[in-house]
């Protein structure tokens, strides 16, 4: 064994080297000029200044954006559930996808919303073989709810519903928010691109009743996407090609013969189409020309482009005169616009091994699907099936659809979901990127609820409906004298707004999945849920304008300085109704169900009058019994915020009914159907 005094200095002596080695390492760090990393320290250095420039204009940014969402409306139910999400997922954290189920109370005593998803946890966790009562289950989540500042207090129902109250200063902060900013819907995540398909009509046929569906509710929808945001393209798919083409020419060039130097004055389009379809039908030398001039037309000779520009244009002025009438805008891209590009997705089809050829047609099958696509036809034609999928390429890969939306009715479900199905099947989108969807819609039927027809069983002409609707809006606005309070051209504008708007909204307020009756008398009702009940109940909204004397400035101060008190219970119910305008956006848009909309505004008409009756804001004189032009000063609170929600309520309206939509001067002028004036009294 060696000399131990000899073993601890020689210990002592390394460790004092190794002390010295690391002061000195100490003391190049703190001089890292003397290292030989010096330039790279540098460039380090300049590209850190530059990250934290940027990073500086991204949180200025992001602070401008948030300011921008501050300003919109919140959808509590959203709110709602990302607190119960923390609280499930704090409280049972191995329970796999557990289901969030938050909706709006029914009935006041009950609270406000309710959490029903103890029942489902319990079914789940049943199947795990854990045996757990829908009340544990509630009482955990209860007691894993974060803090958060819009639940006042919770309780626990039945089996294990879980009753929510919210906060009233959550609330009347939300209503202040929405008076000083307005209607402003949630912000979108990105910015997409919509495409919605409707309307539809057949070039040389009049539009009928069963083109009324498609053209509201596709219209409807298209004011939806771009009221939340979205960049819209309205298509119109017209049927302007085919074999049908070379009857209407060659009975043209019989009739008049001069069309290319004098335009034929054909005012009976369908009675034009009927005389050449009976000449097809009856007379053989005239089909074979009729055919000649289908490939004529197709060779694209310019004679017979002309003849066929001619037609089409005589139905754009009828298609016109309807969608004027309806206020829609759209863009028509027809059948013709996607011919050239058919032989290149046969071949892409071909190229990939999906078409089978049989019985000289060439289909493709697609699995899952009963039926196959034919697209090529035995004569070497195309077929409607080829021109949608051509339509479906072009809007995917052209147009950048995020979203393409397809109203027609829902007889051709079938159809595009065997569409569809090949797009996805031949790799031209995925739907969990690309959301493609028809938006089918029932028949319109009679009043003795059969298929909407004339007495002489012809399908009734669209633009006889709207006429029939004009003259039943002006006997309606003489029943009720206003042809004694208002000028010549005051009456012609209630007239069409009546008219027009109670025909989209009878429609829009029915599932379009169902068949609806249309009926003039029940539309026109002031009574229900009716677009006449709502034109009413907005122009008594619009009176407290007119009564109070109050301007914009005066409103929006006490907006802003004045806090919303909902201490009657009518108050409490009609403000959150108000608030939960985002929660039906987000419904509608992900099930595309308009009537939806239309029952929140009836519910929010019939809430508001509820409080009208119950809350004063422009108050009786006691001593003469009459309502002066009443400038209230606010010295109350409870006076301001009243008169403040009922103001609200008139932004809710508008915004919200992008098919009926109304709004008023204080001398209770209406303007209603988005371009149409009325003027009404009280």
């Amino acid at each position: 064994m060696g000399d131990p005094v000899a073993e601890y200095a020689s210990r002592i002596q390394q460790q004092e080297r190794e002390i010295k080695c690391l002061s000195a390492e100490i003391e190049n760090l703190k001089n890292p000029e003397t290292l030989g990393i010096s330039s790279q320290l540098n460039e380090l250095r300049d590209e850190n200044a530059r990250l934290k420039y940027r990073l500086n204009i991204l949180k200025r940014s992001l602070q401008e954006e948030r300011s921008q969402c501050s300003k919109a409306m919140i959808n509590i139910n959203q709110r709602l559930q990302g607190v119960f999400g923390d609280a499930i997922r704090a409280a049972f954290p191995d329970v796999e996808n557990p289901p969030l189920t938050i909706s709006p109370n029914q009935q006041a005593k009950f609270g406000d919303y309710q959490c029903n998803s103890a029942m489902g946890m319990a079914q789940i966790m049943k199947a795990n073989g854990l045996k757990v009562s829908p009340r544990e289950i509630a009482e955990k989540i209860v007691q894993n709810i974060p803090d958060n500042d819009l639940i006042e207090k919770t309780e626990i129902a039945g089996p294990g519903f879980i009753n929510v109250h919210l906060k009233k200063a959550f609330v009347s902060k939300l209503l202040t928010n929405l008076l000083v900013n307005g209607v402003q819907p949630p912000p979108l995540e990105s910015k997409k691109r919509v495409v919605v398909d409707f309307s539809s009509p057949n070039i040389a046929k009049e539009m009928h009743v069963g083109h009324l569906r498609s053209t509201i509710i596709g219209e409807s929808m298209c004011r939806l996407f771009e009221f939340l945001g979205y960049d819209v393209l309205r298509l119109n798919h017209v049927g302007d090609w085919g074999t049908q083409f070379g009857m209407l020419i060659a009975h043209l060039q019989d009739k008049f013969p001069d069309y290319l130097t004098e335009s034929p004055p054909i005012s009976d389009l369908q009675g034009f189409y009927k005389e050449s379809k009976k000449r097809f039908d009856e007379e053989e030398e005239f089909k074979k020309r009729a055919y000649q001039c289908v490939v004529r037309l197709q060779s694209k000779e310019p004679d017979f482009i002309r003849a066929w520009n001619l037609i089409c244009d005589v139905s754009r002025k009828e298609f016109q005169r309807v969608y004027d009438c309806l206020d829609i805008r759209i863009i028509e891209r027809g059948e013709s616009f996607y011919q050239n590009m058919m032989t290149a997705v046969v071949k892409e089809f071909e190229e990939k091994g999906l078409v089978k050829l049989e019985e000289g047609r060439k289909l493709v099958f697609v699995p899952g699907q009963s039926i196959p696509l034919t697209v090529v036809k035995s004569d070497g034609g195309y077929t409607y099936d080829t021109s949608d999928l051509a339509a479906l390429r072009q809007r995917l890969f052209e147009e950048k659809a995020d979203i393409i939306v397809y109203v027609t009715d829902s007889g051709q479900a079938t159809h595009f979901q065997v569409v569809f199905a090949a797009g996805q099947m031949i790799g031209w989108y995925d739907p969990k990127v690309t959301r493609v969807e028809h938006a089918g819609f029932g028949v319109v039927l009679g009043e003795d609820k059969k298929k909407f027809k004339t007495r002489s069983g012809d399908t009734v002409r669209l633009m006889d409906l709207l006429e029939e609707g004009l003259k039943r809006s002006m006997d309606k606005l003489k029943e009720k004298e206003r042809d004694k309070v208002l000028t010549p051209e005051e009456l012609t504008k209630a007239q069409r707004a009546v008219a027009f708007g109670c025909i989209k909204y009878a429609d829009l307020s029915h599932n379009r999945n169902n068949d609806y009756v249309f009926s003039f008398d029940k539309m026109l009702d002031d009574r229900g849920n009716t677009a006449a009940y709502l034109l009413y109940a907005y122009t008594r909204i619009r009176s407290i304008t007119r009564l109070a004397s109050l301007d914009e400035a005066e409103l929006r101060k006490a907006a802003e300085t004045t806090e919303v008190l909902l201490d009657h219970e009518k108050e409490w119910k009609l403000g959150k109704c108000i608030l939960r305008f985002p929660e039906i956006l987000h419904k509608i848009l992900e099930d595309l169900l308009l009537h939806t909309l239309c029952d929140y505004l009836y519910e929010l008409a019939t809430t508001f009058t509820e409080f009208y009756d119950s809350c004063y804001c422009v108050e009786k004189d006691r001593q003469t019994g009459t309502r002066p032009a009443y400038r209230p000063s606010f010295s109350h609170p409870s006076s301001a915020h009243r008169y403040a929600v009922r103001m609200l309520l008139t932004d809710v309206t508008i915004t919200a009914n992008a098919d009926v939509t109304v709004t008023a001067n204080a001398d209770v002028t209406i303007t209603a159907n988005a371009d149409v004036t009325v003027t009404a009294g009280i």
